[in-house]
């Protein structure tokens, strides 16, 4: 897995690419937290390149998801793939995030 980090306005991007398993989720954690213990309130997570999710990834957007809560942020996904799709939405984690079609789209939706 690869992790891209990069900024908009004021919305922090997180771009993923690979697969994402418990092998390397704890650095996609790391790269995350850092951002919102940053003082990220808008935090964007680019899964174009996201191949696979297991259970591990999920956990550690669910983990983001709940810190930024806490400072009123939030957590938005863009270009999901099918599969990655289907796993969130089996997971019932789906309603959590902000969900977008593609990069573009969803910094336009988060202003």
């Amino acid at each position: 897995m690869t992790i891209t980090e990069a900024k908009h306005n004021d919305t922090f991007i997180v771009a993923i690419d690979g697969r994402l398993d418990a092998s390397n989720a704890p650095d996609l954690e790391r790269a995350l937290l850092k951002q919102i213990d940053g003082g990220a309130k808008k935090l964007l997570v680019d899964c174009a390149g996201l191949d696979y999710i297991s259970s591990a990834g999920l956990r550690v957007l669910l983990v983001a998801a709940k810190r930024l809560k806490t400072v009123d942020g939030t957590v938005a996904l863009s270009g999901l793939k099918h599969t990655v799709r289907e796993v969130l939405d089996i997971a019932g984690f789906s309603p959590i995030f902000r969900l977008f079609a593609d990069r573009t789209t969803a910094l336009a939706g988060l202003g």
